[in-house]
């Protein structure tokens, strides 16, 4: 009896025999590497010569030139490498681009930023969903993970249509998007060359950290435009090199005309220019004793610090008690501790003080508090005595020292003619040996006796003739 509820080629023997044709067919196209099958033409733009080709399109759709069979030991990469020997160099190097891309992505193929088959004015490099190292080529993206408009970037939003090129008026478009009055007002001070300073990981943003670096922001400087001290700046060397010295910022506002030099922070501090404190030990004139406590105003008149006399009397000529008797030369006798502690040198005048005369108080000389226009004559201290009876006239010294009045006479003696009347057999007496009562009258009887046999009239006696 036959059966009329047959499935025809549904039978389990025509599907065994339809799946193994089907499994046959599949595996002899992926075989033949697309022989059987074309997903579409390939890219025909001209380039560099590669292989013998300059387009993958001339390689006449052969597609054994880059697609390997199952069973072959070489990927499809191996191909790719075959003809562009260069990126293959770079594939071993980590510090290259695609050198980069390989290390953080092992498993990444040429295929997936480089598609195919896509048409003949297609572009061969397409990042989209590809792992790319952005920081390989200079710029991050650690900044850039939201659009404008709080979307996540495409590739496309920046590089538009070919991915291997970038208008720098992009990134003006769209910040200006965000603040069109920072826009303008930044463009206008540091150029719209983004990329010479931004390099996407922000390295210098409005909050940028001055205090990582050796000039730190401090006082009135806090909150400055960096235009203020950066004019100019076209890119991070302009930045990197501008100068750190004050005058190079406040030359213009400089009110000394640079009568103190140019380190300004040797007076100010950037809490404001005033008040400012100038430490007079590091000029020339030092600050000491009571110089250290006086106003700045009561040597600097009118305004006027360099060029101020360093000298005394200039300042001091007004308290001059004596009246210039003693010269100009304050310093010889007084210091700046105390005008009352002076000390006077009397060996640097014309009067050096000997003998005697060391350790008098200067009231015995000077009476009446003067000193300068003073006779050094000694008369003048010591008058003639009247025992001298005007013999000798007044020039004490010539018969006296500053050792000693009393010292023996060495000069020439009236009324004694041996040896040219110089007395000299009467040598080493003294005036009072002979003079017992008054210069004017003398005595020889002192030292001669009449009744010695042996004085020869000299005093030393000899024999009589």
């Amino acid at each position: 009896m036959r059966n009329n509820n047959r499935l025809g080629c549904l039978t389990g023997t025509g599907m065994i025999a339809a799946l193994i044709t089907a499994l046959v067919i599949a595996g002899y196209a992926y075989a033949k590497g697309g022989l059987l099958y074309n997903p579409g033409p390939l890219n025909a733009q001209s380039g560099e010569m590669l292989g013998g080709v300059t387009s993958h399109a001339e390689t006449g759709e052969e597609c054994k030139a880059c697609h390997t069979a199952p069973w072959e030991s070489t990927k499809m990469e191996d191909r790719c490498a075959d003809c562009h020997g260069g990126i293959a160099i770079q594939m071993k190097d980590v510090a290259s681009l695609h050198g980069r891309m390989l290390h953080d992505n092992p498993n990444l193929g040429c295929r997936h930023c480089h598609p195919e088959h896509r048409g003949a004015d297609a572009p061969l490099t397409a990042l989209e969903g590809a792992a790319f190292p952005h920081e390989a080529v200079g710029f991050s993206l650690n900044g850039h993970q939201l659009t404008a408009g709080h979307e996540p970037f495409a590739c496309s939003d920046c590089h538009g249509d070919d991915i291997t090129t970038f208008d720098l008026s992009t990134c003006d478009a769209c910040h200006r998007e965000m603040d069109m009055v920072f826009m303008t007002a930044h463009t206008l001070s540091f150029g719209s060359d983004c990329l010479a300073c931004h390099d996407g990981v922000d390295s210098l943003v409005t909050d940028f950290d001055h205090d990582k670096f050796s000039f730190k922001i401090t006082g009135r400087h806090v909150g400055l435009e960096c235009v203020k001290c950066h004019l100019d700046a076209r890119g991070l060397d302009d930045f990197q090199m501008t100068l750190q010295d004050c005058d190079s910022c406040h030359r213009r506002d400089e009110p000394h005309d640079g009568r103190f030099g140019f380190d300004c922070a040797a007076c100010h501090t950037t809490d404001g220019w005033t008040p400012a404190k100038f430490d007079h030990n590091l000029s020339a004139f030092k600050l000491e004793g009571e110089h250290a406590e006086v106003r700045c105003e009561s040597c600097h008149q009118n305004g006027v610090y360099q060029g101020t006399p360093t000298d005394c009397y200039s300042c001091h000529r007004q308290d001059d008690e004596h009246d210039g008797r003693f010269g100009t030369d304050c310093s010889a006798c007084h210091t700046p501790k105390d005008w009352d502690d002076a000390t006077f040198d009397h060996n640097r005048s014309n009067f050096p003080l000997t003998g005697r005369h060391v350790g008098l108080a200067c009231e015995q000389c000077h009476s009446n508090g003067q000193f300068a226009g003073l006779s050094t004559a000694c008369v003048s201290c010591h008058s003639d005595p009247t025992f001298h009876a005007g013999m000798f006239g007044t020039n004490c010294a010539e018969c006296h020292t500053t050792e000693n009045w009393y010292a023996p006479y060495r000069g020439p003696h009236p009324g004694i003619a041996d040896e040219g009347g110089r007395g000299v057999n009467h040598g080493g007496a003294t005036c009072r040996q002979c003079h017992t009562q008054t210069l004017h009258s003398a005595t020889c009887l002192a030292c001669h006796n009449s009744n010695n046999p042996d004085d020869d009239g000299g005093g030393r006696g000899g024999d009589d003739d």
